[in-house]
């Protein structure tokens, strides 16, 4: 595991009406969301991956669908720099994963269905009322990056 990197696998607890699954609580991390969103992502599509200088992600992956999250440490203080891990997360793995600035990240839809994931990140997108610039590093972007999802 990454140095900072938080991993809650998530529990589903079904009954005759569907199924309910508690993503987050205040009480388990000092990590503070100031914002949320879902996207869905197509079969076979990749997002990222890219990084934040400040913001930290967090990530649901709930389903339906399936991901590969993957993750690059690219902080020079972590005793896992340049370390690099692939999760499975969403419908077989309900997981929530909180990760910090410096840490690259992207995920690909790895299911025969579109996949949903929610992120509550800690900074708002542009910043309050969208005047700041874009907390991104978009590694997708650069035709040499050496963060590539397969």
């Amino acid at each position: 595991m990454i140095k900072g990197v938080i991993v809650k696998k998530l529990n589903k607890f079904e009954d005759s009406r569907g199924w309910l699954t508690e993503i987050w609580r205040e009480d388990e991390s000092k990590y503070k969301a100031v914002m949320a969103y879902i996207s869905q992502t197509m079969p076979g599509v990749v997002r990222g991956p890219h990084e934040h200088k400040f913001q930290s992600d967090c990530f649901v992956f709930i389903g339906p669908g399936s991901f590969e999250l993957y993750l690059w440490d690219r902080r020079e203080d972590s005793p896992n720099k340049d370390e690099h891990i692939i999760i499975k997360v969403g419908t077989d793995n309900p997981t929530m994963v909180i990760v910090p600035p410096g840490v690259v990240h992207g995920y690909k839809c790895v299911s025969d269905s579109s996949g949903w994931c929610v992120n509550m990140p800690n900074k708002l997108y542009k910043g309050k009322n969208k005047a700041e610039e874009i907390d991104e590093i978009r590694w997708e972007d650069d035709k040499n990056s050496p963060y590539k999802i397969k």
